[in-house]
């Protein structure tokens, strides 16, 4: 992955700067008092250009487009209807996330949580076994597709909504830790454990456990020394899973088509033109990503493959799209945040759409009314101590086919999966307690509201009882059917509020999935050999940058 920090917003020296100027520092426009002055209190205006850029992360800049079908709905679904909604600038992977890059994850957390939570490490680990088919030799991926050095730069697959969710909060956390390294704030410690590793949620809560190596200078007399804040400006925002229409405009890249305010061509992928092969005269007939030209083709013919991947590329494979984005078409389908529904399109808002909202909040301590943090997650205890702690380097052959019952208790377990978060928020130990906003709490002010009056939106206008089939009949023509829910998974769909939407073809899609527009699903619990997963930020401020 590469690492493109392209702007230091600010060092320690930086900040002592202010102090050698605050004789002349700006004042209030509203008050006429000074900023950063110790004799009026220290109210803070801290030195701030704007959002560095993270590592791996490139800018797409936002705006209008038509989301959803642009081509024959050759499934006859009719849950892509076209329309235009707004997307604000964010930021996204350059690739998908490598074999390489979740190895490094997986070395972490069993570094940091192995010797006392070994199944937060089992829990991480990618489904190996999803190469696995009746009637094909798919062995050799089984063995060697994670972890040999030959596919180091494959993207990862076997991996669930919820684990994808688990390495963006990874991640954050990693980054900022660097950041705050980088600036001179923080001590490297090489080896942390479950009790002091850093966290951006529980060190902005106060809570977290271990030390920083200098703090801040502060305009407060009686304070001279402070902890970083949000204000600052230091840290990154989260890494997280794109939504669906952030994932869909990315995708077709339409910056690179645009003269003024008008798009000249309408994409069908993620290049120009309506075939699949590369139109440019240097690679003329070549084709521009990785999928399945027809009946068993799944790489062309010996001495010229179409392809060149019999399975999965490397994450750099073939061309960028007009924002820099690779394999935004084919390698792998890739995992958005959207809960599924046919109808998300006519429902959503055209401001940012997404289906999924479930309004949370920090969990507060009973006793002294502090941000609460897990000390021992009740999602780990079950398994805790079950195994042995697992090597950095993998599992031992000791504890291969304990691995395998614990993921398959994981997976299918029907309480676990009953109780299981929907916004993939696990109760790992030491990170900050969040709860759903409710109404018996008066805190959460839900009654005085008007924008939301609960907590879960998933359903909302799709799937809840206001909007199923029978609920305006009443019981005397529909019997026990009056009120229920529009979707009766397992009995006449699939469809419930853990059903994730997946984006893009892959290497065992035909060419309609390339089309960014399709869409499709599957239980956020389930992983696939053909969906990876990328990362995205959200761009805070200008949507352009500095100068524009």
């Amino acid at each position: 992955m590469k690492f493109n920090f392209i702007k230091s917003r600010k060092s320690l020296a930086i900040i002592l700067s202010v102090f050698a100027v605050s004789c002349g520092m700006e004042r209030s426009p509203v008050t006429g008092w000074s900023y950063n002055d110790p004799d009026n209190g220290g109210f803070e205006k801290m030195p701030y250009e704007e959002q560095e850029t993270g590592p791996g992360l490139v800018l797409i800049e936002g705006g209008s487009f038509s989301m959803g079908r642009n081509e024959t709905d050759v499934t006859y679904e009719w849950n892509n209807v076209p329309r235009r909604v707004t997307v604000s600038s964010f930021y996204m992977d350059e690739t998908e996330v490598s074999n390489f890059s979740y190895l490094e994850y997986l070395w972490w957390t069993s570094r940091v949580f192995g010797p006392t939570f070994p199944d937060i490490y089992y829990k991480a680990l990618p489904d190996t076994l999803v190469w696995r088919e009746k009637l094909a030799y798919n062995e050799p991926y089984v063995e060697y597709y994670l972890r040999h050095p030959s596919y180091r730069d494959y993207p990862v697959v076997g991996i669930n909504w919820l684990q994808a969710n688990e390495f963006c909060a990874w991640r954050t956390d990693r980054v900022n830790e660097f950041i705050l390294i980088r600036e001179g704030l923080l001590d490297h410690v090489p080896n942390p454990s479950d009790q002091d590793y850093f966290s951006t949620e529980a060190y902005l809560s106060g809570k977290w456990q271990g030390q920083l190596k200098q703090k801040l200078p502060s305009f407060d007399e009686q304070n001279p020394e402070r902890d970083v804040k949000m204000e600052d400006g230091i840290f990154l925002p989260k890494y997280r899973l794109p939504t669906e229409a952030e994932w869909e405009y990315a995708a077709y890249g339409l910056i690179g088509n645009t003269i003024g305010e008008r798009i000249t061509d309408r994409r069908i992928y993620p290049w120009n033109g309506h075939g699949v092969r590369n139109s440019d005269e240097k690679y003329i007939g070549q084709i521009a990503a990785n999928f399945v030209r027809g009946n068993g083709d799944m790489m062309g013919t010996a001495g010229f493959l179409n392809d060149n991947a019999d399975v999965t590329a490397p994450v750099y494979s073939y061309w960028p799209n007009d924002y820099g984005l690779y394999n935004m078409a084919g390698n792998v389908s890739e995992w958005v945040m959207d809960v599924y529904r046919a109808s998300t399109a006519q429902d959503a808002d055209e401001f940012r759409p997404f289906r999924g909202n479930v309004f949370v909040t920090q969990v507060k301590d009973s006793t002294d009314g502090t941000i609460a943090t897990n000390v021992d997650g009740p999602v780990f205890q079950k398994f805790k101590h079950k195994v042995n702690p697992p090597s950095a380097h993998g599992v031992s052959q000791e504890t291969a086919e304990v691995t395998d019952s614990v993921l398959t208790v994981l997976t299918q377990d029907a309480q676990e999966y009953k109780n299981a978060p929907s916004d993939g928020k696990s109760d790992i130990p030491g990170r900050v307690k969040w709860r759903e906003v409710t109404s018996a709490i008066s805190s959460d002010n839900l009654d005085e509201r008007r924008n939301y009056k609960t907590s879960d939106y998933i359903s909302y206008l799709d799937g809840d009882v206001n909007s199923s089939l029978y609920y305006l009949e009443g019981e005397e023509a529909y019997g026990e059917k009056a009120n229920s829910l529009m979707y009766e998974y397992a009995k006449t769909s699939l469809i419930n509020d853990k059903a994730r939407v997946y984006k893009g073809g892959s290497w065992r899609d035909r060419a309609y999935w390339l089309n960014p527009g399709t869409r499709r699903y599957l239980d956020q619990r389930q992983a696939t050999a053909y969906i990876g997963f990328r990362c995205a930020m959200v761009r805070v401020g200008s949507p352009v940058g500095l100068g524009k």
